[in-house]
């Protein structure tokens, strides 16, 4: 089983970063993979709403210029996802949005090619805007389908500068428990495939990005 990170911070071995790690340390002890993939160093570009991802049904956008549809082709095949971000503006950073809004609907708009993926949340902040942000991480999982492991409390901790996050005890907690949780549902899920029929039907999604 293997989990990436997509880490929405420009600061290289940030906080983000750090709370990201501090789930990985969890999940590798239960034998799972991992990879941190930075996006905020990688000029990911945003939805040109072209639509052509639905009209090419290839799982992939029609921008090429840069590096989103190789973290897709990751995405698809990783058994977990984490998206990591630190609050900016009291929501999630810019570069997480650019690559939350192709992901979204070129994997809405190629059946859903994430559903039952499961997903979690990370958030760092200083002060206030955790909420904001992961809700709006939480509208990524949902909207496609996945399904969300949680913890003991909101997956936030506190700090600005970086390495900060360390003194956030409750915070740094947290995120433990949430590598325990993911590791626990990862494995149940795969202990439970071949062992539960699954339905034949499919719900019809409307999408409705575009306006």
């Amino acid at each position: 089983m293997k989990v990436i990170a997509i880490n929405g911070s420009p600061r290289k071995d940030g906080n983000t970063s750090i709370l990201i790690q501090t789930v990985f340390k969890e999940l590798e002890s239960q034998g799972i993979e991992t990879e941190e993939i930075n996006i905020a160093t990688q000029s990911i570009h945003g939805c040109v709403a072209c639509m052509k991802c639905a009209e090419n049904q290839d799982k992939h956008c029609i921008i090429k210029s840069d590096s989103l549809n190789d973290i897709i082709d990751k995405m698809i095949d990783a058994d977990g996802i984490i998206l990591g971000s630190p609050v900016y503006c009291a929501d999630l950073s810019g570069q997480m949005k650019l690559f939350l809004d192709r992901v979204s609907l070129v994997s809405s708009v190629n059946e859903n090619m994430l559903e039952r993926k499961v997903g979690a949340p990370i958030v760092a902040l200083r002060r206030a805007g955790a909420l904001n942000a992961l809700h709006s991480l939480n509208s990524f999982f949902t909207i496609l389908e996945m399904v969300i492991v949680g913890s003991t409390y909101w997956n936030l901790a506190f700090g600005m500068e970086k390495g900060e996050v360390l003194q956030d005890a409750e915070g740094m907690q947290t995120m433990r428990n949430l590598g325990k949780n993911m590791a626990w549902l990862l494995k149940s899920i795969e202990i439970s495939k071949g062992q539960v029929t699954q339905p034949d039907t499919k719900c019809e999604v409307l999408t409705n990005f575009i306006r």
